[in-house]
């Protein structure tokens, strides 16, 4: 168990350690594992389906197991059937927008990873290819093969064609083999020019320089490793003074705990501002909580938790991220 859970710690931090690399690592694994061991193309008229199936809904469930491992998802959604009024502003959905994207764009990883590596292997296109019902592109495959070659192509991937060359159906099978590498490394350039795209446009508009845009990700991230220290800390002391006084029939020792307005305020999502030098939500709330001007002049209505009003900066999407939820 011990073995495990500094396994898992591993692969929490793998968006600021370790980077997209250990997932997309992973995802490629699994993929030849799950190819090789529990893949059976049915060569029937199944084929199509099957191999669609098996290339497309993993990936699908990887997409929706990213949402769900961010951070940044739950401080989305939230309280959010409860600010109606909110979400019919244009501003406030669009930001929302903005954030999803963001978000998105972290959950792609893995299942871009896996649809990547399933083309390279071939194995799923290939069954799913020859139980296209396309005419156009079965001809195509067989320009130039036995006759009966449009007629038994489903068998082709379990070799089990009785009325067509061994020769014609390795011919095909190479050529489906061959296009679904050639897509798949085209997927792959794709993703990565894009990615260079969005990191360069992200990094020309920073409002910081680069020397602090390093020194903001250390702070996210240790922020992050202390918050979940605290707080665990602090339950374990709460629950011990309670079951202390509840076995014990004595008053409870006083312990103080953060309000439901305070935990509300330093769960929202951070909105970067040029007035100020905040470094996370958590860091506005102290700084704003603790002044007696502000306390004074009633501004900690700027500490707000209905979600964002405005769009944060591309480069600053990492701060709300901390660890992946698991």
């Amino acid at each position: 168990m011990d073995k495990f859970n500094t396994v898992l710690k591993i692969v929490q931090k793998q968006q600021t350690s370790l980077g997209f690399g250990l997932v997309a690592l992973l995802t490629a694994g699994g993929e030849q594992i799950f190819s090789s061991v529990v893949f059976k193309c049915p060569c029937s008229g199944w084929n199509f389906s099957y191999g669609m199936v098996f290339l497309l809904v993993p990936a699908l469930a990887l997409l929706v197991l990213g949402y769900i491992m961010s951070n940044k998802t739950w401080k989305l959604f939230t309280g959010l059937c409860l600010r109606k009024s909110k979400l019919c502003h244009f501003k406030y959905f669009c930001a929302s927008g903005v954030v999803f994207f963001q978000i998105t764009t972290t959950a792609v990883v893995a299942p871009v990873s896996w649809i990547a590596v399933a083309l390279l292997n071939g194995n799923y296109f290939e069954c799913a290819m020859t139980g296209i019902n396309v005419t156009v592109f079965t001809k195509h495959l067989c320009d130039g093969k036995s006759p009966q070659c449009l007629d038994e192509l489903y068998k082709f991937p379990c070799g089990r064609a009785t009325h067509v060359p061994l020769s014609d159906s390795n011919d095909v099978l190479a050529t489906i083999r061959a296009e679904s590498q050639v897509l798949g490394w085209l997927l792959i350039a794709s993703i990565m020019v894009f990615n260079l795209l969005l990191t360069c446009v992200a990094r020309c508009n920073s409002p910081v320089s680069y020397l602090q845009l390093k020194f903001w990700r250390v702070y996210a991230q240790r922020e992050s490793d202390l918050l979940e220290n605290y707080t665990a800390d602090h339950a374990e002391k709460l629950a011990e003074r309670n079951l202390k006084s509840f076995f014990q029939q004595t008053p409870p020792e006083p312990v103080t705990t953060p309000s439901n307005r305070a935990w509300e305020k330093i769960s929202s999502l951070y909105r970067f501002s040029t007035r100020d030098h905040y470094y996370s939500i958590l860091h506005k709330y102290v700084e704003k909580c603790h002044d007696p001007a502000e306390a004074r002049d009633h501004r900690m209505s700027s500490v707000r938790s209905d979600g964002p009003d405005t769009a944060n900066p591309a480069v600053l999407a990492f701060v709300d991220e901390g660890k992946m939820m698991l």
